[in-house]
């Protein structure tokens, strides 16, 4: 388990009264790494949700996974699962408000 730290995070919903950020893994991602984001960086005061999906193939085939997830004052913590999808990129959508 590593923490990651080379994540592109892209506010993709600015100012639409609610807030998506998109955060990609490089190919390397592996479960049980982390990935900490200060949700007020991105204007996000309460987490909502996380969807999020696994290459299998990468930039090609996609699968659905879902981490796992904590928030610590304002901190949101994404913890990647799926056990046999090592070395791969994910994409998370972050929603919140």
């Amino acid at each position: 388990m590593a923490a990651i730290t080379t994540s592109t995070i892209t506010d993709t919903i600015p100012v639409l009264g609610r807030k998506m950020i998109m955060v990609e893994t490089p190919s390397t991602a592996d479960p049980g790494d982390t990935i900490e984001i200060v949700l007020a960086t991105y204007g996000i005061s309460t987490f909502l949700g996380i969807s999020g999906n696994v290459h299998t193939t990468e930039n090609s085939v996609i699968a659905n996974e879902a981490p796992t997830t904590s928030v610590t004052t304002g901190t949101l913590t994404i913890t990647i699962s799926g056990a046999t999808n090592t070395d791969k990129k994910r994409v998370y959508f972050v929603y919140g408000k």
